[in-house]
């Protein structure tokens, strides 16, 4: 099954982005717990105003004093108990009411585009404000950075910003300015958690601020796959992985069982001892040996052991297949330039097996779409589709370009081809009636989301032993909420397949999702694991999971096993940003006190 569909399509027509669900739900994917912070007081409003009849003169008057009569002396103590002097409280407000108009000043000259000016004023009432004003003071803060965002001095932002924050934990205006100086200094991490923090106090509300986060994660994620991807160690993809990889091809030549002619020719063709060593899981071999037939067929006429012109013709479509075989094991190995220098010269040669070429086409293209040069990948697979027009593999995997470039009408026309030539190909059939549920389900509507429904049970009923297809209806059964429905296709694929690690990744996600029940969904992806120790999607479920419970050593740990095991330099940095943003969110959780809410309290998450 392949787990990048059931990650594109979410429970609405708008998925959430990958670094959001990290984020809030822990899941490759939530919102806030109220924390304590400081608020100012209520100043006290029973206090009566002061007398009007105050006295002009300042105490200590410089005139000559008298001894005072009886009646002179009551008088002066009738006139100061009617002059009343102002409270504590009264002072407090008065004196922020000066500090106010500071700031209101400020304001008309930051309008009039007199930043210095308005900074002066800000720095007044800031300068003034009394400390115990918190609200007051964060705000004047804040005014000052706005004026310093104009003159471009952005570590004066971040200073004021700082200052706004420390006095109100919860300014979401102060996070975001801070979080745009900080990318202008270049300090994408410390941008990352002020600008997670504003998703996570805005309760992702905001369009534009969720842009920016992802944004901000995606260079991140960029730039430290591409400092590790291509220095990293290559090594072969697990057996199962392999085995998986060559099961998404039906019309794939390479994989043909040998015949004992063939098996007879194995001293002199590296090819056939390549294919031997790959039926008997010696899977580290397969590249020297069909190296070792490449380099005989380019060897120099003289020295080319070449009898006659059908010996000639054979040798050549050996060299074709040992070329395909060779890329496909270099891109199993993430060795991609090199896959990408062989899958050229197959596609070049004209005289080879179409089915060769045509397979060369749709893996290159492949590897384009990995490297985001979408048209690159659609224009491998149009022409694969002109060398071979009822070849189902080209249909099919186009088909899944078309739902990745979210062309569903084109995806659908690629399926109903695929099964004109192969009507008896049922994960195509699977993958057709799930396009057709999502696109109806998107749309609202549940006329065509029954009928697709009641398709994937005439589809098990005519290939009951395709798991995939009990895993797509499992799917559509989570969108329309059936949690346990859904969970009995999960175990019924398992059946079928028990070696299919996705599935058990899949489950588990469900069970998170259905009965939050953490302890039984870890152990149901650690399944995954028992079955194939490399499976990088096991380690990213995990390891979300691990940031929700605030256990960061453990969801690191993961995260770490998941990127030494990804496949592709895209999944590198995907990786690299889910591990990027559970840092930030544990540092938001120790500076503010703001976490994300429990999984119950989460709008539905893709699987």
């Amino acid at each position: 099954m392949n787990k990048y569909i059931f990650n594109k399509m979410g429970s609405d027509d708008k998925p959430w982005p990958t670094w959001k669900i990290a984020l809030a739900f822990g899941l490759p994917v939530g919102l806030i717990s109220a924390g304590a912070y400081v608020y100012l007081s209520k100043t006290p409003t029973d206090v009566p105003p002061p007398d009007k009849k105050v006295r002009d003169d300042p105490e200590g008057s410089a005139s000559v004093p008298t001894t005072p009569t009886k009646e002179e002396a009551q008088r002066s103590v009738d006139e100061f108990s009617q002059n009343v002097q102002l409270s504590p409280e009264e002072l407090l407000k008065q004196k922020i009411q000066e500090c106010q108009e500071m700031k209101n000043e400020g304001n008309k000259l930051f309008k009039q585009g007199k930043y210095s000016e308005a900074i002066e004023k800000y720095t007044q009432a800031i300068d003034n404000c009394p400390e115990s004003s918190h609200t007051e003071r964060s705000t004047y803060h804040q005014n000052k950075a706005a004026a310093l965002e104009k003159q471009e001095n952005w570590q004066g932002v971040i200073n004021e910003c700082a200052k706004a924050i420390e006095l109100n934990h919860r300014y979401t205006k102060a996070f975001l300015r801070r979080s745009k100086a900080y990318e202008k200094m270049g300090n994408k991490e410390l941008c990352l958690e002020d600008i997670t923090t504003v998703c996570l106090l805005d309760n992702f509300s905001s369009t534009p601020n969720m842009l920016f986060a992802d944004q901000i994660l995606k260079k991140l994620g960029f730039e430290r796959a591409s400092a590790t991807y291509r220095a990293r160690k290559h090594r072969l993809a697990s057996a199962l992985f392999v085995k998986q990889y060559f099961n998404g091809f039906q019309e794939d030549i390479t994989t043909d069982p040998l015949t004992d002619k063939d098996r007879s020719c194995s001293k002199e063709s590296g090819f056939i001892r390549a294919k031997i060593a790959w039926e008997e899981g010696k899977l580290d071999r397969v590249i020297d040996e069909c190296t070792a037939e490449i380099q005989e067929a380019d060897a120099p006429p003289e020295a080319a052991n070449v009898k006659d012109a059908d010996m000639e013709s054979v040798k050549r479509d050996r060299l074709a297949k040992s070329l395909l075989v060779r890329a496909t094991f270099f891109l199993l190995s993430c060795r991609n330039d090199e896959a990408q220098k062989d899958l050229n010269r197959v596609i070049d040669m004209e005289d080879a097996n179409p089915k060769v070429r045509v397979n060369a086409l749709i893996k290159r293209g492949s590897m384009m779409m990995q490297m985001q040069k979408s048209d690159e990948a659609e224009a491998d697979h149009n022409l694969a589709a002109q060398i071979d027009p009822v070849n189902a593999d080209i249909f099919h995997h186009r088909g899944q370009y078309f739902i990745i470039m979210n062309k569903v009408s084109e995806a659908l026309q690629d399926f109903n081809r695929c099964i004109e030539i192969k009507g008896d190909y049922a994960l195509a059939h699977a993958q057709r009636c799930y396009t057709k549920y999502r696109q109806a389900f998107a749309n609202g509507d549940i006329v065509e989301a029954e009928r697709a429904t009641a398709e994937f049970q005439e589809i098990i009923t005519k290939y009951p032993c395709c798991s995939e297809t009990y895993g797509l209806y499992a799917q559509a059964e989570s969108d329309r909420r059936n949690f346990e429905a859904a969970d009995n296709l999960f175990k019924k694929a398992l059946e079928i397949e028990p070696d299919n690690a996705s599935l058990y990744v899949h489950r588990g996600t469900l069970l998170l999702q259905w009965k939050q029940d953490v302890v039984e969904a870890i152990n149901t992806i650690k399944i995954a694991l028992d079955v194939d120790p490399e499976c990088d999607f096991a380690h990213e479920m995990l390891a979300t999971i691990e940031v929700q419970r605030q256990n960061l050593d453990q969801a690191l740990y993961h995260f770490e096993q998941a990127i030494n095991n990804s496949r592709t330099e895209a999944e590198m940095a995907h990786l690299h940003s889910l591990r990027a943003a559970a840092i930030a969110q544990t540092n938001i959780k120790l500076k503010y006190g703001i976490t994300p809410p429990p999984l119950s309290q989460l709008p539905s998450a893709p699987l």
